[in-house]
């Protein structure tokens, strides 16, 4: 995976700018952690933590755990999430020991290639608790060319379709289903 040098004074203006439904891609991640009795939490790129803040509302009491390899945002989001286990990591490293109730990534898991959203799957589906969560929103390649709204460079950006990410969350063990889906934006949750 090539870094992305994120800088978080500009990190959540980029995102409203640049991917069309940002707003409403974070309510969905959200929403999908509803019903889940969160005691530990595990997030893949955490940025400067608005996913995190969303989450951690509806589940109080979890303990987050919160990985991302930029470290300018890393200590952003150890200001905004002051009692979270913050730790520079990268999407290809191995993932801390679980048992996790919810692993989620919101607009991350996109920068891997195929054989790397494989893996990860693979490692995500080990970590979780029995009826433990993942929670994916992310950029996909949509079914139909018109419908892509964000600029994809190939270089930093390779989605998938998301047909063929619930196949691998499939692969990996795990029960995904496709809960939302606006244009180029998607919200998968797969359970253990």
């Amino acid at each position: 995976m090539v870094d992305v040098d994120w800088d978080p004074e500009s990190y959540l203006q980029t995102m409203l700018t640049e991917i069309p439904g940002y707003v409403a891609l974070q309510e969905q991640v959200v929403a999908a952690t509803d019903g889940l009795e969160v005691r530990d939490a595990l997030e893949l790129g955490v940025g400067t933590g608005e996913t995190a803040r969303g989450i951690l509302a509806r589940h109080p009491a979890a303990r987050w755990t919160a990985l991302d390899a930029n470290e300018a945002m890393l200590e952003r989001a150890r200001r905004a999430l002051p009692g979270a286990d913050i730790r520079r990591s990268r999407l290809e490293d191995l993932l801390p020991d679980g048992p996790f109730d919810l692993v989620v990534s919101a607009l991350v898991v996109h920068h891997l290639d195929a054989a790397g959203k494989q893996d990860l799957f693979r490692r995500v589906a080990s970590v979780l608790s029995e009826g433990g969560r993942f929670v994916l929103g992310d950029v996909v390649v949509p079914e139909t060319p018109e419908d892509a709204a964000i600029e994809i460079d190939w270089v930093v950006d390779l989605p998938d379709t998301a047909a063929d990410q619930l196949a691998w969350l499939r692969g990996a063990g795990l029960e995904p289903e496709l809960l939302w889906s606006v244009r180029d934006l998607v919200v998968i949750r797969a359970t253990r």
